[in-house]
């Protein structure tokens, strides 16, 4: 053992070794306890189990009714927006 170092000194990176030992260990397990579960609605599982799963199908489109007097607006309002092309 070198003179000029304590023995505080010299214990410091060996208990930091074994703390990095046993985070390591110990995130290991965790990760390994951690498994995606098979659903009957997933076959293949899900590492994403909180997101909510995709439509089958497309929403609903809506259509509007216009009057005659809305729909003159909407082309003379076209047709300003394109005198410019």
């Amino acid at each position: 053992m070198p003179e000029h170092v304590s023995f505080l000194q010299l214990l410091g990176p060996a208990v930091l070794a074994l703390a990095a030992v046993l985070w390591v260990v110990s995130l290991i397990r965790l990760l390994r306890g951690i498994r995606p579960q098979r659903s009957p609605m997933r076959p293949g599982g899900s590492a994403l189990s909180a997101l909510p799963q995709q439509r089958r199908t497309a929403p609903e489109l809506e259509a509007v009714e216009l009057t005659p007097a809305e729909r003159d607006a909407f082309a003379g309002l076209v047709r300003r927006l394109s005198d410019g092309r």
